[in-house]
């Protein structure tokens, strides 16, 4: 799991912004990650700035976007980059390591089409990323928060829901899975309750994991274990 953010909420559900909302996690770098973001990082790192990415002059053409708030370690995000060469997909992430450990298995897998932002998520989904620009917005595993008094820190609320809504093209898809049961009934509720965005479910619930998303180790292992994952993926409509 990665925590995506220390922005908290209200009990309303409403972002509480503050002068400095996040901390950076450095953690420890292995001399490999290090060296991944030496050399990785003129070519596929992005610097934040308050000015809204120029798409086509970051990836050389003209191509839908995925973006994906904390990617952890980057294994999948590099695997979905991989398959897809067709989308261009940007990553944000708060953990250094993570952020080297993904740089590095890009490199290695030759993608090309995958930019990182070593940064808060809030921060850059406001200021960084243009309203309507993006294809998908994907949230998987975020933090829980699985005691109740702690439920107002969970992301998935009604202003984030809205702020996703704004940066996603109509059409474009918000995806999020969590692999506890209660989180996704949260997230449910929170969207439905959203307005402009139609649920793709056909039973308007949760969707099985759609091929884009490949299956994690830590995800197999509990798939043995008995344990569930949760899909949800949402349309803009308005």
């Amino acid at each position: 799991m990665s925590e995506v953010t220390t922005a908290e909420f209200n009990e309303e559900g409403k972002y509480l912004r503050k002068i400095r909302s996040f901390v950076l996690r450095e953690g420890r770098l292995t001399k490999g990650q290090a060296q991944a973001i030496e050399s990785q990082w003129p070519t596929m790192g992005l610097n934040y700035s308050p000015a809204p990415l120029n798409l086509s002059d970051v990836f050389g053409r003209e191509a839908d976007t995925v973006l994906e708030i904390g990617f952890g370690m980057g294994a999948s995000l590099v695997q979905m980059a991989k398959d897809a060469p067709e989308q261009n997909f940007i990553g944000i992430e708060v953990h250094k390591p993570g952020v080297g450990s993904c740089l590095s298995d890009a490199a290695i897998a030759s993608v090309t089409n995958l930019r990182v932002y070593h940064h808060d998520a809030m921060e850059v989904l406001e200021h960084a990323i243009a309203d309507g620009s993006l294809a998908r917005v994907q949230l998987f595993f975020p933090d829980p928060w699985h005691k109740k008094r702690h439920h107002k820190r969970r992301i998935v609320q009604a202003e984030f829901a809205e702020l996703i809504r704004r940066k996603l093209k109509i059409g474009g898809v918000f995806h999020m899975a969590t692999d506890w049961e209660e989180y996704s009934e949260h997230m449910l509720e929170v969207m439905q309750a959203a307005p402009g965005y139609q649920n793709q479910s056909s039973d308007g619930t949760v969707v099985p994991r759609p091929d884009h998303r490949p299956l994690t180790k830590f995800e197999a292992r509990g798939h043995r274990l008995g344990h569930g994952v949760w899909d949800l993926m949402f349309e803009r409509i308005a």
